[in-house]
């Protein structure tokens, strides 16, 4: 029998709407606003939620962009009201919403909206984590409305972020539902008008400029100049400046276009109050995807979850995410359990005296980075900045040695 969520903050349309359907056999559940339908959904997954737009707590329109954000908009959603205008009814299809009904709603256009529904069944999961998943306010959702302004004006947008940011789920955040996600770093290949043609309305997407091949380079600055033509948008990141991905190999005249719009984007580091909401959208976007189990975080798990450093940021807290729900061995992962994995039993013991464990942690490229600024600042300081010693100390020919200060950002 077919499970349908009922979402209106008025009680006569729910009820009309709950005695039709549950005489053409369904099994119904009422929700009068968002935080009950929100509770509804996660409990478990309708066949077809009818969704009001106007609620006093939550708008539906938000509603929607939350659960699509969560990985959650994996049933057909058909959107009610009575005065909402035709943008509006555009935006929610944008979103992910299979159908609109005007009120008063008509049995028979009811009847047919629901059947359309049920027929189309239940959909994968689309994307990862977004933004939109995040409903209350704080610096996730400010980031989101910038990078929503900037992207109504710019096709292209730079994300700037210091190591261990949240680029992917920035970036996500720009994905329209049921449109393509193309990432240029995991194609070899160069890049052909036609795979644009294909990838129409949908998002390029590039982690870290500074790991593009040549080829991939020139891939992205081909895209970069067709957008327009594809309905395309280019988002792409990087923890470098400009000078550094030239000394790289990058085209300077290309680069000038990919830092003329840019975003900054913090780090989790920054985000540490952040970090429990994410990880419990984390969570709950991998269940959606059938990728773990159902799982829930105690409140003393999140709060270590929030004291680690995260050196790896976000995809090092999706895959920490992800063991832990593998792992558990009841339906709650505990504050035990994020220690055993975050700092196994002699962990600190094995770390070289004196090195910070955020610099071990990180990916082996970054780490070398880190290590290095570390060991020319500190012969910088002790030498009193005399070039000739420091040459002599480390081993470097002058130019080579000013050419990776400059890199390392110790020198102008």
């Amino acid at each position: 029998m077919p499970k349908i969520l009922v979402v209106d903050d008025e009680m006569g349309i729910r009820e009309l709407l709950s005695e039709i359907l549950r005489d053409e056999g369904h099994d119904v559940e009422l929700a009068e606003h968002a935080a009950a339908a929100r509770a509804a959904r996660e409990a478990a997954r309708p066949d077809l939620v009818l969704l009001d737009i106007w609620m006093p707590d939550t708008d539906g329109i938000t509603l929607l962009k939350e659960w699509a954000g969560n990985g959650q908009l994996n049933m057909p959603v058909v959107m009610m009201s009575g005065h909402a205008t035709i943008d509006t009814a555009v935006e929610a299809t944008k979103i992910g919403a299979l159908d609109f009904l005007e009120k008063p709603i008509g049995m028979q256009k009811l009847l047919s909206a629901v059947k359309k529904a049920l027929e189309r069944g239940v959909r994968p999961g689309e994307g990862g984590l977004s933004l939109a998943a995040f409903a209350r306010p704080g610096p996730l959702r400010d980031i989101k409305k910038r990078l929503d302004q900037m992207l109504a004006k710019s096709r292209l947008l730079l994300l700037r972020s210091a190591p261990g940011g949240i680029v992917e789920l920035v970036a996500r955040s720009a994905q329209v539902a049921g449109k393509p996600w193309l990432d240029l770093a995991h194609d070899p290949n160069p890049l052909s008008l036609e795979v644009l043609e294909r990838a129409s309305g949908g998002v390029l997407w590039c982690e870290e400029l500074a790991r593009l091949t040549r080829l991939q380079q020139k891939n992205l600055l081909f895209a970069a100049e067709r957008l327009d033509k594809f309905n395309l948008r280019l988002l792409a990141a990087t923890t470098h400046s400009g000078a550094e991905l030239v000394a790289l190999g990058w085209d300077e005249v290309g680069l000038t276009r990919l830092f003329d719009t840019a975003l900054g984007v913090p780090g989790l580091a920054d985000l540490k109050d952040e970090v429990p909401d994410i990880a419990a959208h984390l969570l709950t976007q991998l269940a959606e995807s059938e990728e773990v189990s159902l799982r829930r975080f105690s409140s003393a798990a999140l709060n270590a979850l929030r004291q680690h450093a995260w050196p790896g940021g976000f995809g090092e807290l999706r895959g920490a995410v992800k063991s832990l729900a593998l792992a558990a061995l009841g339906e709650e992962i505990g504050e035990d359990d994020v220690h055993r994995l975050l700092a196994p039993a002699g962990e600190t013991e094995l770390l070289p005296a004196g090195l910070a464990p955020e610099v071990i942690d990180l990916p082996l490229r970054e780490a070398r980075e880190a290590f290095e600024r570390m060991y020319f600042d500190y012969h910088l300081k002790k030498d009193g900045g005399n070039m000739t010693r420091l040459a002599e100390k480390t081993g470097l020919e002058r130019t080579h040695l000013y050419r990776k200060l400059k890199d390392l950002g110790l020198r102008g």
